[in-house]
């Protein structure tokens, strides 16, 4: 049965840090396959600043294009909205019988995990792999770690955002280091994020 890490996000705009937390992680499990699940709208996020969502695709599959391991996946497309990752999980294992998905998601998401939808079902049917993100003050144990399905990735921590990036790109900064080269050169000469 292949595996698939599926790495949800706004990748708005897919930066570097994307691809190494994304390589690490292919490189350090047993995932065959890792797939960028461009979510058109996260309830939790402000819309205004969002490009649209082919837009997003467009750069996550330039980004990738290098990677024979990994994709861009637009399945969140066409589900309905808001998209819930417990559904989106459910319609992929439809889908794709002979796949077997793990869900991706930063350790600052552990907190809020029990508030997701179904997070019981996600849980006990899902492999939950974590990496590490930077906190203010000290870290703390998680309790979710303690879950069997939900294993910590020793992945390098990357000070990169991309709320960061498009306030940089606003002030006429210069982001090519923090870009794959393919996706800094859509958005260079665009007015993109201006």
């Amino acid at each position: 049965m292949k595996k698939i890490g599926l790495f949800f996000g706004s990748f708005n705009p897919i930066h570097i840090g994307h691809l190494i937390l994304a390589n690490y992680i292919l490189e350090n499990s047993n995932m065959d396959e890792l797939w960028f699940v461009v979510s058109p709208q996260n309830p939790f996020k402000d819309k205004k600043s969002l490009l649209t969502d082919h837009n997003r695709l467009d750069m996550v599959q330039l980004a990738v294009k290098n990677y024979p391991k990994m994709r861009a996946s637009n399945v969140e497309f066409s589900l309905p909205k808001p998209s819930y990752t417990i559904d989106t999980l459910t319609y992929l294992k439809e889908k794709y019988p002979n796949y077997s998905f793990a869900l991706i998601m930063g350790e600052d998401n552990l907190d809020s995990l029990p508030k997701w939808k179904n997070s019981e079902k996600l849980m006990s049917e899902y492999q939950i792999i974590v990496y590490p993100r930077t906190f203010e003050g000290e870290k703390k144990d998680n309790e979710y770690l303690q879950h069997e399905n939900i294993s910590m990735v020793n992945a390098p921590i990357i000070e990169l955002s991309a709320t960061e990036i498009r306030n940089m790109i606003k002030e006429g900064k210069n982001v090519r280091p923090m870009l794959p080269p393919e996706v800094f050169e859509y958005l260079d000469g665009s007015s993109f994020y201006k």
